[in-house]
């Protein structure tokens, strides 16, 4: 581990109530096996069927980081950071190949025969009746991963910022993806370690946006 790598991870709780999106990033580097442990943590996410409909690219190169900066409206804490996660969303993963993914279920004793027969149909069909919304499940499932991301990142010493701010076309060209027409790009996250800290701004009161059975019936907590 990196010696500036806090030695003893965060809690879950600890890490959602200390996490702030930061916008400026030194510009250390993360060490190997902490990267390779984000993308496990990153990748344990849950997704629909557990297609894994993602598609995750680790930008560090500088060439690539100036030109994902470009396609960001030039941000700069792409620049900045040692590594920047882009999160695609593949609409088309559930039509695919899933024997990978059914063959591991068996191994791991999570699925039985029976099952994987049955997602077999069931997965592709599934799919196929979401029509236009299959991009908005992919999106979904990557948003959940890179949610993951940034908690694991917090509670071990990194900080983070989710990005919705680039042109979607030309992040798609920076990862070489400009040829798909299919394939969404869901978020960006920049991860590092914090230049300067930010405060909490706040969050509303429960009762503005937290409702009990319907909408308007608020929850006091």
């Amino acid at each position: 581990m990196s010696s500036i790598t806090q030695t003893q991870a965060l809690d879950v709780p600890s890490a959602i109530a200390q996490r702030r999106s930061i916008k400026t990033f030194k510009t250390d580097p993360i060490a190997p096996e902490l990267l390779k442990q984000l993308v496990e943590l990153t990748v344990a996410a849950p997704s629909s069927y557990n297609i894994q409909d993602w598609q995750i690219i680790l930008v560090q190169d500088e060439a690539q980081k100036a030109a994902l900066s470009a396609a960001s409206w030039n941000q700069q804490q792409i620049i900045q950071a040692p590594v920047t996660f882009v999160f695609a969303a593949d609409p088309n993963a559930g039509e695919q190949n899933l024997t990978p993914i059914l063959e591991r279920g068996l191994e791991t004793g999570a699925w039985n025969e029976g099952t994987v027969n049955y997602f077999k149909t069931a997965i592709p069909q599934f799919q196929a009746g979401l029509g236009e919304k299959r991009r908005e499940y992919a999106i979904k499932d990557a948003i959940i991963a890179a949610t993951h991301l940034v908690l694991a990142a917090e509670s071990l010493g990194l900080s983070t910022c989710f990005m919705n701010g680039w042109i979607e076309d030309q992040v798609k060209q920076v990862i070489g993806a400009g040829d798909n027409p299919d394939l969404a790009i869901a978020v960006l996250v920049p991860v590092g370690y914090a230049a300067e800290p930010r405060l909490n701004p706040g969050r509303l009161p429960f009762s503005s946006n937290v409702s009990v059975d319907r909408i308007g019936n608020p929850y006091a907590g």
